[in-house]
């Protein structure tokens, strides 16, 4: 089933999740590119959703969107990021994916009347997407990260498709281990036991990992590398110290320097020994670690609820993309978490929030339901009357216009009909054809999704960032600006910069710059097509405003 003289990689993870498969498979990714490969990056989740749209942010963190409008796992922002270029459906799998196809098949009577199973059914099911995968790329090798922990139940039959496939071409097939060294503070020694156990626990897989890269809170010493050679049967040059670095875009730069990249291509008989280059990604790395100007950005969101861990999940790609705009401004953004319920209070009385008054910049994501609405439509207001630059992406827009609507037109109670299908102005609405789909109850996969166009008007914040009249951004929404409040807005001082096509759909909203320094919303999502090496405009015009705006 694989393509002739392919390569394959496959990264599974050990002792516990969460420990950077997704950084590690990026960053081999980017290195085998810089030395003249071409790679695609394949997401295996192993969960059984179809795919990740209808998951809470606070459970498996945030929903990066595809170019195609497939919603996936947030790995697959970073397999953007770090190889700088768009992925396609093929590029992901999930359990639900592979069984659905099986069924699918199945139902249709394409096994013959066999007895579907298992193996060789799904197992071959998830071979033929594997491959599909490196055929729609035109790549030569396939980097496959296996989500989970060796040792899940639900992850098992892709690390046996990973086994087949080492034995059918056993020169072309390699197998990674990402794992943990602890270092138990009572001991102070970093103990090798976990990750021999969970090589073991591979082993009873009938797959023995071909590199361990051990992730670990300082670098490993060869001690540790020797015995973990001895006890795992892995070669000492190819474990990898993978030790806590200041940032995620450091770790492919540490892997050139235990030369990871030769070792994987003489694993895989590969040219192209000369080492990889990276002089944009270091000049890059360098430009974040070199900014010693600050700007206060204040994210006011709602997904606090489980502690502040989950919020580097929830909102990823909004901090990802202010870290690449600030590296192009040459600031760094100090993100601080404003939670949106703060400024609400159960008896209704009004809650003061001029401590919004300290930030150079105010945004506020996107997001669904009625959890903190109040609280952002005050923190957008007092942006908007106190001149402080405001962004707001996709639910942001449409809160602004709102508070526009409201405060400005006095249109009172002014709503999102996903809030109050009752209010006298409806200024945000349901799609039409989302009607249907909502009585039905069918919500996965069925918004306004992937890239759409938009025609930017002239003389706006928006067509001077882009510098060009027409765009490609990403969506992720089932409501819009109402089409017959438009005019209303517009005649109220409100721009609408950017538009569909045909006119219909308002895709950004601001203000004029003589009305207020940058007070700017997208209906898309900016963020998802944000780059280390190609920052987006309107995140970099948001903190071009937050330097001077506290320049004063």
């Amino acid at each position: 089933m694989a393509t002739e003289g392919h390569k394959y990689i496959f990264v599974l993870g050990g002792v516990m999740s969460g420990v950077g498969k997704g950084i590690a498979a990026s960053s081999m990714a980017l290195i085998l590119q810089g030395r003249g490969h071409k790679v695609n990056l394949i997401k295996i989740d192993p969960y059984l959703n179809v795919d990740a749209g209808t998951m809470n942010p606070t459970e498996h963190g945030e929903v990066f969107v595809l170019r195609s409008g497939l919603e996936t796992d947030q790995d697959m922002g970073n397999y953007e990021r770090f190889l700088g270029r768009d992925l396609v459906p093929e590029d992901y799998m999930t359990s639900g994916m592979v069984y659905q196809s099986v069924i699918a098949r199945e139902r249709a009577l394409e096994y013959g009347g066999k007895t579907v199973e298992a193996i060789p059914h799904v197992r071959d099911e998830i071979l033929r997407r594997i491959n599909a995968a490196a055929s729609h790329n035109g790549s030569n090798i396939s980097v496959i990260e296996v989500g989970g922990t060796v040792g899940d139940f639900q992850n098992a039959l892709f690390i046996e498709a990973a086994r087949v496939l080492r034995l059918q071409h056993p020169h072309d097939v390699l197998h990674v281990m990402v794992t943990y060294l602890p270092t138990p503070g009572t001991l102070g020694e970093m103990k090798t036991k976990p990750t021999q156990s969970a090589v073991r626990e591979l082993n009873s897989y009938g797959v023995q990992p071909d590199f361990i890269v051990a992730r670990s809170s300082g670098s490993m010493d060869e001690k540790r590398k020797e015995k973990l050679a001895i006890w795992c049967n892995v070669r000492p040059d190819r474990i990898i110290s993978a030790p806590d670095v200041e940032s995620i875009y450091d770790v492919p730069l540490n892997f050139e320097k235990d030369h990871f990249g030769d070792l994987l291509l003489e694993a895989l008989s590969l040219p192209g020994q000369a080492p990889a280059d990276m002089k944009e990604w270091e000049g890059f790395v360098q430009r974040i670690k070199n900014e010693k100007d600050e700007v206060k950005i204040g994210i006011v969101g709602k997904y606090f609820d489980t502690g502040d861990f989950v919020l580097s999940d929830a909102y990823l790609s909004v901090i990802e993309a202010l870290k690449f705009s600030g590296a192009e401004v040459g600031v760094k953004p100090k993100i601080e978490w404003v939670n949106a319920k703060d400024f609400t209070r159960d008896d209704g009385k009004e809650v003061d929030v001029s401590m919004l008054s300290k930030y150079d910049g105010i945004l506020v994501p996107g997001g669904f339901g009625e959890t903190g609405i109040e609280g952002k439509l005050k923190a957008i207001r007092f942006a908007r009357e106190n001149n402080i630059p405001y962004f707001g992406l996709c639910y942001g827009m449409q809160l602004m216009v709102i508070e526009y609507a409201r405060n400005v037109l006095g249109l009172e109670g002014a709503h999102t009909v996903e809030i109050n299908p009752e209010t006298k102005f409806p200024i945000v609405d349901v799609m039409p054809e989302q009607v249907s789909l909502i009585a039905e109850g069918k919500y996965g996969g069925t918004m306004r999704l992937g890239v759409y166009p938009a025609h930017l008007a002239e003389g706006t914040i928006a067509r001077e960032a882009y510098g060009t009249d027409v765009i490609e951004e990403r969506h992720r929404h089932r409501y819009e600006i109402n089409p017959e409040y438009v005019q209303q807005i517009k005649d109220g001082g409100l721009t609408f910069s950017g538009t569909s096509p045909d006119g219909i759909l308002m895709e950004i909203a601001e203000l004029p710059r003589d009305k207020h320094p940058f007070y700017l919303g997208t209906q898309f999502h900016p963020e998802l097509q944000a780059r280390p090496l190609s920052p987006h405009p309107l995140f970099t015009q948001f903190l071009k405003a937050a330097v001077a705006k506290k320049a004063g």
